[in-house]
């Protein structure tokens, strides 16, 4: 056995000897479900599990947020490995594991990523073997990846408490990803109860916009040729949008879904303020904006259809996932081993999902691999963790072993840096996703004529 194998055997059995924490820690995260911004009582769980390893824990990294820093051989090595969990739930009232009162619940596994998180820890801390290591592992439980919820976004942006909605984005304006070289991180897989992995696959990013359709009230049974329906106008831009899809280029996996999200105030009232949120979803940044732009013309041509006012804004969503060879490599050799010679499935795929970790991934080399263990499909009601021992432990030895494997490795340390330096700097990255930023106004409303005029 060579010095990092015996090394990764140490990682494993201390994970093993801790078990029974990591998995109680994921069942009260599941218990008590917060979202984005909100995680408090998820927040302290975790600080909680690092403090108890005797790690000094940083709070309130972005609203909520935890951070703890575990010092190898910084001499030897100033590389940093961040391990990340997302602490977030999102909402789904008809799961049954959903909060009466939010909605709220875990139909997404994020359990099972802050059970990975804390898992590493107790691996790499507990065990001893990454004061053996040259070099620090971060460990980072990061708010808000869902992108829901976004009125109350919108008033912590009012409030300067942050610029962005994506908990990851926000870190890295702050600084917490600046001299971190690699990153990783786990997700539940849909209706994967078996015991495997995917590490290698790209993803889309997306802008996010709400759009508001200003028209006039009247009497919808009465007069409604006195009133301008803002609701038609809204119906009439989503015909223009499903009107462009047949342009979208095929290989870059545009997606435009926008929800209605007022509909107006009353059925004998013509709608005079309609309300919309939608996403826009591409496979590169260009396209994105590309896709974008022809989206807000369409909307805006609903406006102009019928004479009323509309107001679009866009917010920076997230950018495209892209996996570093070099981390998946190695993510998968481990879960060879951990899990067995059956632990991988598929090949290289595109998914048309988006994920802020995709923004860390424009600025570190990273990994986000699919982990099985779950039934049901992801944000659905029948989502649930089907194998607790493939949900919560067995990803946290392969991460905490690909940890061992890139920081005992000068070779793989060396690749790593090498493909940081061809990723966007943090000022590249924000100059970008600030870019997305901008809100569109159109008025086509007219005042009403003056009945008393001659």
């Amino acid at each position: 056995m060579t010095d990092t194998e015996a090394l990764k055997q140490r990682v494993r059995e201390s994970i093993d000897d801790h078990s029974e924490e990591i998995t109680s820690l994921a069942a009260s995260v599941h218990a008590e479900p917060e979202l984005g911004y909100k995680e408090t009582k998820t927040t302290e769980k975790v600080a909680e599990e690092l403090r108890d390893l005797g790690l000094e824990v940083e709070t309130e990294l972005a609203v909520t947020g935890a951070r703890a820093r575990a010092e190898g051989d910084t001499e030897a090595d100033d590389f940093v490995f961040a391990v990340l969990g997302e602490l977030d739930a999102l909402v789904n009232p008809g799961h049954p594991a959903a909060d009466p009162t939010t909605g709220a619940c875990h139909a997404c596994g994020h359990e099972a990523q802050l059970a990975n998180l804390v898992g590493t820890a107790y691996g790499l801390v507990a065990s001893g073997v990454v004061e053996e290591l040259p070099g620090a592992v971060e460990f980072l439980a990061v708010p808000a990846e869902e992108y829901l919820d976004l009125e109350y976004r919108r008033s912590l942006l009012e409030e300067g408490k942050i610029e962005f909605f994506g908990g990851k984005q926000e870190l890295i304006k702050r600084g917490y990803f600046d001299d971190v070289n690699a990153a990783a991180m786990v997700h539940a897989a849909s209706e994967t109860p078996e015991r495997e992995v995917s590490s290698n696959f790209s993803s889309n990013g997306f802008v996010g916009k709400t759009v508001q359709y200003e028209g006039r009230e009247s009497h919808a049974g009465g007069a409604p040729e006195e009133g301008i329906n803002a609701l038609n106008a809204a119906m009439t831009g989503m015909n223009a949008v499903n009107a462009n899809r047949e342009t979208f280029p095929d290989e870059e996996h545009v997606r435009v879904h926008p929800i209605v999200t007022k509909g107006g105030d009353g059925v004998n009232v013509v709608p005079a303020d309609v309300q919309m949120e939608s996403y826009v979803r591409a496979k590169s940044v260009d396209a994105i904006e590309e896709a974008n732009e022809t989206t807000n013309r369409a909307l805006e041509s609903g406006a102009m259809a019928v004479g009323a006012n509309v107001t679009i804004d866009d917010f920076p969503g997230y950018l495209p996932l892209r996996t570093d060879p070099t981390l998946v490599e190695s993510f998968d050799d481990n879960a060879l081993e951990v899990i067995g010679e059956d632990a991988l499935y598929g090949e290289h795929q595109h998914v048309t999902g988006s994920t802020d970790m995709g923004d860390v991934t424009q600025l570190v080399p990273g990994v986000h691999p699919w982990t099985g263990g779950f039934e049901g499909s992801a944000h659905s009601t029948e989502f649930g963790v089907a194998d607790e021992e493939m949900a919560y432990l067995l990803p946290a030895k392969v991460t905490a072993s690909l940890v061992v494997d890139v920081l005992a490795d000068p070779e793989k340390r060396a690749a790593i840096r090498e493909a940081k330096r061809e990723k966007r700097s943090t000022e590249e990255y924000l100059e970008t996703v600030r870019e997305m930023r901008h809100t569109r106004e159109a008025e086509y409303m007219e005042e009403p004529a003056d009945d008393d005029q001659d």
